[in-house]
């Protein structure tokens, strides 16, 4: 019982904790509301679901001893997170919910395997809990981390929605935007530094 909870705990510090996934989810609730975010949320989550069950099958070992791909990876993802960033820090500040384009189901998906902060916690996670050919516990693993990750980008959008009114003002909006726009693309550039530091 004591490795669930560990597992559980594991996956709560990686699901919640800020980066590129809950930083979006955060300004899509503020720009278009709870409901509107969350196919972004649920395409974050399956994707991130996926990428665990393929790290935890065997392909994690390729990944680790593959510095082109990780160099890749690095690259593509800052490239991606950079160009959400920016998408977001150049948006419209309009308060009308209808109007606003929202990240979508496929975006969030890729998003994640993009992410080099999902990759992280994929081969940290499998080799931490030695889930290598212990398919059962892996299966666990992969079912706690779905229902807590899936809570956890939720609750970022939905702190997004509850802020929504204190930034009605346009030139506030605009002003949240481009921030979190801007620490978007900070992120993506610290991870593609903390990938190359670390290798």
């Amino acid at each position: 019982m004591s490795v669930i909870i560990a597992m559980g705990l594991f996956s709560l510090s990686m699901s919640i904790s800020p980066g590129p996934v809950n930083l979006i989810a955060l300004t899509s609730g503020v720009n278009s509301g709870f409901r509107r975010a969350m196919p972004f949320v649920s395409g974050a989550t399956i994707g991130f679901t996926l990428l665990l069950s393929v790290v935890g099958l065997g392909v994690g070992v390729f990944v680790a001893e593959s510095p082109l791909f990780l160099g890749l990876l690095g690259y593509l993802g800052t490239g991606f997170i950079c160009y959400m960033g920016y998408k977001i820090a150049t948006s419209t500040p309009e308060i009308k919910v209808a109007s606003q384009r929202v990240p979508s189901f496929s975006q969030g998906f890729l998003l994640q395997w993009l992410n080099p902060k999902a990759w992280i916690a994929c081969l940290s996670g499998v080799s931490a809990f030695n889930l290598a050919g212990s398919y059962l516990m892996l299966a666990v693993f992969i079912g706690l981390y779905f229902v807590i990750c899936y809570a956890s980008i939720a609750s970022w959008a939905l702190v997004g929605d509850k802020i929504q009114r204190f930034l009605l003002n346009e030139r506030y909006l605009r002003v949240f935007n481009t921030s979190m726009g801007g620490m978007l693309m900070l992120v993506a550039l610290y991870l593609l530094g903390l990938q190359f530091y670390t290798v």
